[in-house]
């Protein structure tokens, strides 16, 4: 199939490209269609990788309110509300849930989804059923899925043999969450066992590291520092880092040293957590989110995430990314037009670095044909304008369509 007249990730001219066989045969400036080979033409439209969720908790989604509500809309009575929702927890409740946020994320072009899974359940019921839904779901979604202590490695009764099992399983990652312990000792310990636990079983590494306004919360240094010691490096990510927002620029200067030796990766989650920090606060109130500007103005790797999903945490969320980055170049005040045009990358190349996709991933001759259509001309028009995704292709196969935003003013 030929696609003509595609703008590719902004560029300032068309190029025609050839799919074959699910991969990109060929793309150029203009070319030839062959004999019998159907051709449409995008008509100038953006054309970019598929969109990639770096974070997401698909096990929890869609259950806000059931059992009760987050009166507070704080992360730890969010915890507290999923607590008794694991009570309800059953294959074909996470199988709907699942299913159903798996087709918001493909029509607004998401084809890559990083899930972190519960696993501070005895009977490992969500994780079980991840790893099927992941098979089951492969040739649409292709999902990533992190062990995630939830309760706590060290705090929650038999969480290390918990975490070990999940990984065992077949979990993709590690995850540990030090700030939810119970003691800093415990923190520490939690990120050791969790990132020998990655090493012995050649695993990826994703930890919610220091979600919280604390500013004496400092597991990332803990994070950073022992993917260096252990060569894991760019396979470790620090999620939401927002205690970071509250360090004083004194520590982070000797921090950010360590940041760019380790090579780690991180993610922010600019919804949930400007929703949930600085509940704390009267006024001045924080913005809840990490030094993403400065840790992008350094060269170090940050994709943005959408969290969660109409869930104990957040209320709201329909798997679209662009809300993601809309809020979040405000909340880090990326304004600039360069920012705003290239801020795509957050939910495209970067979080393909954050997931370790490597080289096959992108919009290239001999790649996996992957790839969506926006109604805009570049990703400054398609975010303010909040371009439809047109259609989304995987492996040359439509998944989605939708068509062009219509509307007019009737005076």
């Amino acid at each position: 199939m030929l696609f003509q007249n595609a703008r590719i990730e902004n560029a300032g001219t068309c190029s025609d490209i050839r799919v074959l066989d699910g991969r990109f045969q060929a793309i150029a400036p203009h070319l030839d269609p062959l004999p019998g080979e159907e051709t449409e033409d995008l008509g100038g439209k953006l054309v970019l990788p598929p969109f990639i969720e770096s974070h997401v908790h698909l096990d929890t989604c869609l259950t806000a309110g059931d059992p009760v509500w987050n009166m507070s809309g704080t992360l730890f009575e969010g915890i507290e509300c999923w607590a008794k929702r694991k009570d309800k927890l059953s294959a074909q409740d996470i199988r709907d849930r699942v299913n159903r946020a798996v087709r918001m994320y493909a029509k607004n072009g998401v084809q890559h989804i990083r899930s972190h899974v519960d696993v501070t359940d005895p009977k490992l019921t969500a994780m079980e059923t991840m790893l099927q839904l992941r098979e089951e779901l492969r040739d649409v979604m292709d999902i990533q899925i992190v062990a995630f202590p939830q309760e706590g490695i060290l705090s929650y009764p038999n969480g290390k043999q918990l975490l070990e099992d999940a990984v065992r399983m077949g979990a993709d990652c590690v995850g540990a969450i030090p700030h939810f312990e119970f003691t800093r000792e415990y923190s520490v310990e939690s990120l050791n066992f969790a990132m020998d636990l990655a090493v012995k079983y050649d695993r990826l590494v994703d930890v919610h590291c220091d979600e919280i306004d604390d500013e004496a919360s400092r597991g990332l240094e803990t994070v950073a520092a022992r993917a260096l010691e252990l060569g894991l490096r760019d396979r470790v990510t620090a999620s939401h880092t927002t205690a970071m927002g509250s360090y004083n620029n004194a520590y982070v200067l000797r921090l950010m040293r360590l940041l760019k030796m380790s090579g780690i990766n991180f993610v922010s989650n600019p919804l949930v957590n400007t929703h949930l920090q600085g509940r704390a606060d009267t006024y001045p109130k924080r913005r809840g989110v990490t030094r993403v500007k400065e840790l992008t103005a350094e060269g170090i790797n940050v994709s943005f995430g959408h969290d969660d999903i109409f869930d104990p945490w957040y209320p709201m969320g329909n798997g679209s990314l662009r809300d993601v980055v809309f809020l979040g170049l405000h909340v880090t005040q990326m304004m600039g037009y360069e920012d705003i045009v290239n801020a795509y990358r957050f939910i495209t190349h970067n979080a393909a670095r954050t997931l370790h996709l490597g080289d096959g991933y992108g919009i290239g001759e001999g790649k996996s044909a992957d790839f969506i259509v926006l109604d805009a001309e570049n990703y400054y028009d398609a975010l303010v304008q909040d371009a439809p995704v047109l259609a989304s292709w995987k492996a040359g196969r439509k998944l989605a369509q939708s068509a062009p935003a219509s509307g007019e003013a009737l005076f």
